[in-house]
């Protein structure tokens, strides 16, 4: 019994680290937003569906992407499109499957509907500058 507590310690040590290394994923919350865009950090807003098979391609990539050093410091701000309306009209967002890149309040990209890793990654790209 007591030699499967180490591995099972280190696998849940392991997995702390891994979330700690990886984006923050949390659903948009204005108090949230705004601190990240006070602090000028890299954000992305996706506005998605549960019932979007668009999304559905999306978020496996974007899972990945959030997993890479490159992205651990994305701050990503769940939209979703049948419960937030207003928020959608205040974002001039018109449909689901939409990324909205920012670094800090300004807007470098926005897409909707890819799902080319390549061209998502290039997207994200955008909050570094």
């Amino acid at each position: 019994m007591r030699r499967y507590l180490i591995p099972a310690a280190t696998f849940a040590f392991g997995l702390g680290l891994a979330a700690a290394n990886a984006a923050t994923v949390q659903p948009y919350e204005q108090p949230g937003f705004a601190a990240a865009q006070s602090a000028n950090e890299p954000i992305l807003v996706f506005v998605e569906a549960p019932w979007c098979p668009t999304c559905a391609k999306e978020r496996p990539i974007l899972s990945k992407l959030y997993d890479t050093p490159e992205f651990r410091q994305l701050h990503v701000f769940t939209v979703d499109f049948d419960t937030n309306k207003a928020l959608l009209r205040k974002l001039n967002v018109q449909m689901q499957s939409t990324l909205i890149v920012y670094r800090g309040s300004h807007e470098t990209a926005r897409a909707t509907g890819v799902t080319d890793a390549d061209a998502i990654r290039k997207l994200l790209e955008t909050s570094k500058s």
